[in-house]
């Protein structure tokens, strides 16, 4: 690589303060949220930051033709190691990429760049009367160009479903540099759903340069309770019942004792530290309608054990509460100086069952676990603590999270419920996956990105990725056949 031609090449595209190569300058992009324990760190050569579309697809254009890796990067939140550049190469960073084009109330939706906030686009609907639906815990920092490529979910996607369910087009920048529209307002358009494709493809596909996302309604009234339970069980089993009595909320939260005393050490939002766990449940909707499910998910919650139902009187309450929930991954610093999280999905019914499979690993491992989750959706985050100081500890935990995904996947759930799969899980997916299956998204790739530049080493596991893909079709149809494949 003509390291210096390539310099000035990407200063003509996108000035001299849009790209970065100083290795001070280059720290910020070597990780990004996952453990730096397990996803390690890894300097890109170097980090451009477009404003316009057309920068992107030159830059893009620019590293096609040195045969240089491209890794789309938003605000660096991911938790699964999807923006490190793991061959080095070009990490595209679009939050200068930052504006809302449109707002078309009449039409149902707005064109926003990926380098918008999350929350940003909400505060910016809300005058409005509309709201953008998918809220990650991170939503105060992650860029809806972050969310679109993981697929994100947050605490009200048990009602209104993940970012994939409010995406109605997307302007993409392929690995050849070309920029393509997918998708429109129209709900139904012919062809092949591109952009149920490209959402979810962690950056592997193409980069994001504007998203058509659909405008939500905001409620007419909200309600929050908290409920403190005496353990994990009896608060599941509240669950499974509010759910079965045919009513839908908004968002429905479980966090354990661990969580609780971290929280509350932290934030101070109100959770009460004797319960084994709590509920947190957002009801919304018409205004008598909420009234009435609110009474009848507090009664409920008492006939399966819950000792204290709190309904938040003020806005002031409601966010109090949500802030606790919302902050608990940032609250474990003060349990232990590290934490693995876990993120796996496994049927509502099954969620007693996987966290006493949980705390059973918990003891067998000697490892301390935080359970912070989407009850309402069985999306799962247990956050186990460590000290990577500690010998042998590390080794513990990787152990210990590996049969907690087997479990779960065994239980009928999958490996990711909104963190995406990035460099961190690629190796699980043979747990979830058949050889047929995977050989399909490779195939699928590489139909995209035949040089395998475009956010390499992510998702497909070792042995799956482009240039094995015609190796093991034919390893595929032998099986099939019951004939040996040398």
């Amino acid at each position: 690589m003509d390291r210096a031609t390539i310099r000035s090449r990407l200063v003509e595209i996108v000035g001299s303060d849009g790209v970065l190569d100083d290795p001070e300058e280059l720290l910020v992009y070597e990780y990004d949220a996952s453990d730096e324990v397990f996803a390690g760190h890894h300097r890109p050569d170097f980090a451009v930051l477009p404003r316009t579309a057309e920068q992107v697809s030159a830059v893009v254009r620019l590293a096609n033709e040195f045969g240089i890796p491209v890794v789309p990067r938003g605000a660096g939140t991911g938790l699964a190691g999807g923006a490190l550049a793991l061959r080095g190469g070009i990490v595209v960073v679009v939050t200068r990429m930052n504006r809302i084009l449109e707002v078309n109330e009449q039409d149902g939706y707005a064109i926003v760049e990926p380098g918008v906030i999350n929350l940003e686009l909400t505060q910016a609907l809300q005058p409005r009367g509309y709201f953008f639906a998918p809220d990650p815990a991170s939503q105060r920092a992650c860029t809806i160009g972050g969310n679109v490529g993981n697929n994100s979910g947050g605490p009200h996607c048990l009602k209104y479903g993940v970012t994939t369910n409010h995406i109605l087009g997307l302007e993409v920048v392929l690995p050849d540099g070309e920029r393509i529209w997918t998708g429109g307002p129209v709900p139904e358009t012919p062809g092949v759903d591109l952009t149920g494709v490209l959402v979810g493809s962690e950056g592997t596909l193409g980069i994001v340069t504007k998203v058509m996302v659909r405008l939500t309604r905001l409620p007419e009234a909200v309600s929050v309770l908290l409920a403190a339970f005496p353990n994990i069980e009896s608060a599941s089993h509240a669950t499974s019942a509010i759910i079965a009595a045919g009513m839908l909320p908004a968002a429905l939260e479980m966090m354990d004792q661990l969580t609780i005393k971290a929280v509350e050490d932290a934030f101070h939002a109100g959770y009460p530290r004797e319960a084994g766990a709590v509920l947190l449940v957002e009801l919304d909707g018409l205004q008598e309608i909420v009234a009435e499910n609110t009474s009848r998910v507090a009664e409920l919650c008492r006939q399966h054990g819950a000792w204290e139902v709190r309904v938040a009187r003020t806005k002031e309450e409601r966010d109090l509460l949500w802030l606790g929930r919302k902050s608990a991954f940032g609250a474990m610093g003060r349990l232990a100086p590290n934490y693995y999280l876990v993120d796996t999905t496994v049927p509502r019914t099954k969620l007693p069952a996987t966290m006493r499979r949980v705390e059973e690993l918990s003891r067998e491992y000697r490892l301390s676990i935080a359970n912070v989750f989407h009850a309402g959706d069985g999306n799962l985050h247990p956050l186990v603590l460590f000290d990577r100081q500690r010998p042998g500890e590390v080794e513990r935990v990787l152990e210990c999270t590996t049969e907690i995904l087997r479990y779960c996947v065994d239980a009928g759930g999958t490996l990711s419920g909104e963190h995406g799969i990035g460099f961190e899980k690629r190796d699980y997916m043979t747990l979830v996956f058949t050889t047929e299956d995977l050989c399909a998204m490779a195939g699928l790739k590489r139909s995209f990105d035949p040089r395998e530049l475009f956010n390499p080493e992510k998702v497909l596991p070792t042995g799956f990725r482009c240039g094995e893909v015609a190796a093991l079709r034919q390893q595929a149809i032998a099986q099939r056949l019951g004939l040996e494949y040398v």
